[in-house]
């Protein structure tokens, strides 16, 4: 028999894995879609470092322009985006959300990335600490 609760058991997580790294215009309006879907807990973001100045080299100090490191606006409150997003994390609130939340966020992918994505489901983050984290406290 199973002592294992509800609250202990890891939240579920849909992957979206772009076929091209976003640019900020279209990860502000993806990240605003998404946290429109119902049972959304969370979304976290993963990709390509755009850093403000160049670390090393014959260049290192100097500061990078790029056209994509831009302040977006996301549920009202601003973000300077300093990366190209490559991944986007949603977690869902709940294991029975899945199915619902995973097609609503479907509708929004088709229609905001034309070139074509991939959708997983599974958990991606840590959800609890691990022995190295004990170690480190």
């Amino acid at each position: 028999m199973s002592t294992e609760t509800k609250e202990s058991v890891p939240l579920p997580e849909v992957l979206i894995f772009p076929a091209r790294m976003l640019s900020a215009g279209t990860t502000e309006k993806l990240l605003n879609n998404i946290y429109e879907v119902p049972n959304v807990r969370q979304v976290n973001i993963s990709g390509e470092a755009l850093p403000a100045v160049v670390g090393n080299g014959p260049a290192k100090g100097t500061l990078v322009n790029h056209p994509e490191r831009k302040v977006i606006n996301v549920k009202g409150r601003e973000y300077e985006l300093n990366l190209l997003v490559g991944r986007v994390f949603v977690e869902i609130n709940d294991i029975d959300n899945v199915d619902k939340a995973v097609e609503e966020i479907k509708k929004i992918c088709d229609d905001l990335l034309p070139f074509g994505y991939n959708l997983e489901v599974g958990r991606y983050s840590k959800f609890q600490p691990t022995i190295t984290d004990y170690k480190k406290m």
